[in-house]
């Protein structure tokens, strides 16, 4: 995740150097402690946050059960962790939904921080998970933004109500209201006006439209570039309106993540959602636990499953199987697999997800994204009965290719060379049906993955 490369690389340094330590000494720790306390404010972590975290780890990595241990340098890697986990937020950071069947959700935020966006990406959200959201835009200030969310929405799918002519957010607000139960749905979502600074006058309207709508859930948006000024918004609607948690946005830019690791242990209000890109699919629930271990570089392979179980067509992954079992895996099969996975993400964001995967290691990493459509390309200029046998491929063929993908003679060469090279591996590796173990029975493996050529 981009927001934490710099203090990822920099927290996986140090403690991948403790981790092989036999033994730790008081010396070992001051200087790991100052690393990490370094590492934080050079991450605009807030600094209350910082002093308790490395407090919390001094603490307990001086006791008996690290120092006596066998494997002392891997205790205080542990330790570490869930001090992360600590700082980052309980489990607690579900939605609470109504037990009336009708729950309305309130969101806030500065004008900037990617509201009306998040909207439409909460609603898609709860829409996957079986719920009927309808959305709402109150927001009479900004030009054009209650049109912004009628757009999004008409993407996703899902009814909106705005009424541009009218100036007053509240009558808005509770024609929405009527509408979304008229039409028995059973997720209201409001989006509300930002502004640049808080001020009086915008308090004063949310209060008056959290009377109209009387929200289950408000919800501030965050942006993770402001740093720990986050803490500042965050306690100021706090104190005004109140609140029950956070989403975090734009993770996915080049921010250094201090406002994801101070906001939780200063206002003790959860992050429920981070938004990690811009499309309309790039939100996750919010987990501790599994962002710790990214940061630590220990992957997340919860995330990972979550992610291939909801984006990955199980029927085609299985017929998929079937096919490389019985030696049919043409270049038909490589072009569906390919669009499957690039359902789940960016390959950068999927390799960070796997264990022993570190920010270092992928930052000397090129992985070309377009590469992957350029490989489209080249298959879809194909013709049915080329892409089911390449060795018709002949010089000819292959000009016309390239002409019709808008590539090389050399990219079509390049990609059929790695496609038969990807056939033989799974020959030798005893995935396809061609390969005899004992007693002359074919062997049967379960499929890892196809290795794509990027």
């Amino acid at each position: 995740m981009a927001v934490f490369d710099s203090l990822s690389s920099k927290l996986q340094d140090i403690t991948q150097r403790m981790r092989g330590k036999s033994r730790v000494t008081e010396k070992d720790l001051k200087d790991m402690m100052k690393e990490i306390r370094i590492a934080l404010l050079e991450a605009d972590v807030h600094y209350q946050v910082v002093k308790d975290l490395t407090k919390e780890i001094s603490e307990k990595a001086k006791g008996a059960d690290v120092m006596e241990s066998l494997t002392p340098g891997q205790q205080i890697v542990k330790i570490v962790h869930e001090s992360l986990v600590d700082i980052l937020g309980t489990d607690d950071n579900k939605i609470h939904f109504n037990p009336s069947g009708f729950t309305v959700i309130m969101l806030y935020g500065l004008q900037g921080s990617g509201k009306t966006t998040t909207s439409a990406k909460l609603a898609r959200h709860l829409k996957n998970s079986g719920k009927k959201p309808f959305l709402v835009s109150v927001d009479t200030h900004r030009p054009a933004a209650q049109k912004q969310l009628e757009v999004l929405a008409h993407t996703i799918d899902i009814p909106c109500y705005i009424n541009p002519e009218e100036k007053d957010a509240t009558k808005i607000a509770k024609e929405g209201l009527d509408k979304a139960r008229y039409l028995m749905r059973d997720v209201l979502i409001v989006d509300t006006a930002g502004r640049m600074t808080i001020d009086d006058e915008l308090m004063d309207e949310l209060k008056a439209l959290a009377q109209v709508v009387k929200p289950d859930e408000k919800l501030l948006i965050v942006d993770a570039m402001i740093g720990q000024e986050a803490v500042n918004v965050a306690k100021s609607f706090e104190d005004e309106i109140g609140l029950d948690g956070f989403i975090m946005t734009k993770l996915d830019g080049d921010a250094r993540g201090g406002a994801a690791l101070s906001i939780y242990k200063m206002t003790q209000k959860p992050i429920k959602f981070i938004a990690t890109g811009e499309k309309v699919d790039a939100l996750e629930p919010f987990y501790p636990d599994r962002m710790a271990s990214r940061i630590l570089g220990m992957g997340d392979v919860l995330t990972l499953i979550e992610k291939a179980s909801r984006d990955l067509d199980e029927d085609k992954a299985r017929k998929s199987l079937e096919k490389i079992q019985s030696n049919r895996f043409t270049l038909d099969d490589m072009l569906e697999q390919m669009e499957e996975v690039q359902k789940m993400g960016p390959i950068k964001d999927l390799l960070g997800m796997l264990p022993g995967v570190n920010s270092q290691q992928l930052a000397g990493v090129d992985i070309d994204e377009k590469q992957i459509d350029r490989t489209k390309a080249i298959i879809k200029s194909m013709t049915p009965t080329e892409r089911s046998n390449t060795k018709l491929l002949n010089a000819s063929r292959r000009k016309r290719i390239a002409q019709g993908s808008g590539t090389t003679v050399q990219d079509v060469n390049k990609l059929v060379k790695q496609y038969e090279q990807s056939l033989q591996l799974m020959n030798k590796m005893g995935l396809s049906g061609n390969k005899k173990g004992k007693k002359g029975k074919k062997r049967r493996r379960g499929f890892p993955g196809f290795p794509f050529p990027f």
